[in-house]
């Protein structure tokens, strides 16, 4: 028989796909019934906002269980389940049904009753049956547009992903080692950049140790407290692929200066005037500013929590499909800081974030994610120290601007298109429920005057129910049972 999860139902489509089956034994108990041309409404949020109604169709020898999520309508002769369907998809409907859902947060559903009430007009049968024709031509051609425009989102998912999977391998541009030898000059590869950048990481935290130890009124005798700089760990390379002529392998470690976790201080909307970017303001690479939350500028753990431009943000918990998730701040806005979900990594001059950010958003970066995450009561993450060891492949520091500078200028054409995707899918999702509004306004299709009134039909159905209700067998008492007289109910008390 037919099983139909929560997932094998379309949002907002009004189909599914019936393929999955189960045997009787193991289906049976535990799972709502339905049989052909009943209406599935998913009553739990966020399924019914979303639009996961459908009419089961196509399902093994005509029956089915599924989720208990599901509220099943099944319609009566007259009434058609196409048409109780494309009313269910209704966003007035389900915004209505949104208001009357009960239960705790997070575990919302619709009751039965707001179903079993829910008012609408009821056009013949006949009518009924045009409405449903006329819908089911119109957004089919409404579909087929969005699945094409789905395949299209879905095309420049990979094209962004192969031409940052070039970036790491030196196929997107030129190497710098092709270039100096036919502009027939030196240059300077990525082992000896790793070597000052090395260097440079060393003399800045020599730097800062002196600069604290002279706070303290405690200058050094001599240098035996350099001894003391954890020298960063370099990558192993024995399972690592071979690198273009003029790469190295490097840690983000042995790159980076600053590797810190953000405030964990509760943040909101109004609560001062420095922002504070969270795990939501990273979306596709890059900053997203339209939604802000504020911690005062007088916060304790302020400047030393403020960015400076170039530092990446690396987000380390949530669902694995999100943790890893990287964009760079570039300045704006100023002051600025970051939440406790995220990493920041400020890196020594000569390794580009920019690329270190492509790098981590690669399928290379993705691979290296999914492989380094932990699980912990649901979610994933990846910590600081996990970051630090991870081996990246490095370019010359010309190359890496040139790499940078050719992702920027494709991956922001893919931008474009995308958002110019998502402004059709928004159209077609509005024209969708213009005509579900049409023909539920009686604007759709032309009344025929021969038809069967609608109240006609709505009196045979009060009748049909009334008939089974008398016909109803009573249920006999048990044998053996005793009989239930009178509900006694105990006198009250003083209170």
């Amino acid at each position: 028989m037919s099983f139909i999860p929560m997932a094998a139902v379309h949002a907002g489509s009004g189909t599914m796909n019936p393929t999955e089956t189960r045997l009787w034994r193991e289906a049976r108990r535990g799972y709502v019934r339905f049989q052909e041309g009943d209406v599935l409404f998913a009553k739990i949020t966020p399924c019914m906002e979303n639009g996961k109604v459908a009419t089961a169709r196509g399902l093994s020898c005509g029956v089915g269980t599924g989720s208990t999520e599901f509220h099943v309508l099944r319609s009566r002769q007259g009434v058609d389940s196409g048409f109780i369907m494309h009313l269910l998809l209704q966003e007035r409907v389900r915004q209505d049904a949104r208001r009357h859902m009960t239960g705790s947060a997070g575990q919302l559903r619709v009751p039965s009753a707001f179903l079993e009430s829910l008012p609408t007009a009821v056009p013949p049968a006949f009518e009924q049956r045009r409405i449903v024709a006329a819908l089911e031509q119109q957004l089919s051609r409404i579909e087929a547009g969005v699945a094409a425009l789905e395949r299209a989102k879905a095309n420049l998912e990979r094209y962004r992903a192969s031409v940052l999977k070039a970036a790491c391998e030196g196929r997107l541009v030129p190497t710098e080692a092709e270039l100096a030898r036919a502009e027939g000059r030196t240059y300077e590869p990525a082992s000896e950049l790793l070597a000052r950048i090395l260097k440079e990481r060393r003399e800045r935290w020599e730097a800062d140790q002196l600069a604290r130890m002279k706070a303290r009124g405690k200058p050094p005798k001599d240098d035996a407290w350099k001894k003391k700089y954890p020298e960063p760990a370099a990558p192993d390379t024995s399972a690592l692929p071979e690198l273009p002529e003029g790469w190295c392998w490097a840690t983000v470690e042995q790159g980076a200066i600053r590797v810190e976790y953000g405030t964990s201080a509760r943040t909101a909307a109004d609560a001062g005037n420095v922002p504070v970017l969270r795990m939501g303001n990273i979306v596709n690479g890059l900053l997203d500013l339209r939604s802000l939350k504020f911690l005062p500028g007088d916060h304790a753990e302020f400047p030393g929590l403020h960015l400076e431009e170039g530092d990446l943000l690396f987000n380390r918990t949530n669902s694995p499909e999100l943790v890893g998730k990287s964009a760079v701040y570039h300045g704006q806005p100023n002051p600025c800081s970051f939440a406790s979900y995220l990493i920041r990594v400020r890196t020594v001059p000569g390794l580009s974030t920019e690329f270190l950010c492509f790098v981590l958003n690669s399928p290379y970066g993705r691979a290296w994610i999914a492989s380094a995450v932990s699980q912990q009561v649901g979610q994933a993450n990846v910590n600081g120290s996990k970051l630090q060891a991870l081996a990246f492949p490095l370019p010359p520091a010309t190359e890496q601007a040139r790499i940078v500078a050719e992702i920027d200028r494709r991956v922001s054409m893919g931008t474009r298109l995308e958002a110019d995707l998502g402004a059709l899918l928004l159209r077609a999702s509005r024209l969708r429920q213009s005509l579900l509004a049409h023909a539920f306004s009686g604007k759709l299709v032309p009344q025929d005057p021969t038809d069967e009134p609608a109240s006609v039909l709505l009196e045979r159905i009060r009748k049909e129910r009334e008939a089974a209700a008398a016909e109803k067998p009573k249920q006999p008492a048990r044998r053996g049972s005793p009989q239930r007289g009178p509900r006694k109910t105990a006198p009250k008390g003083p209170r």
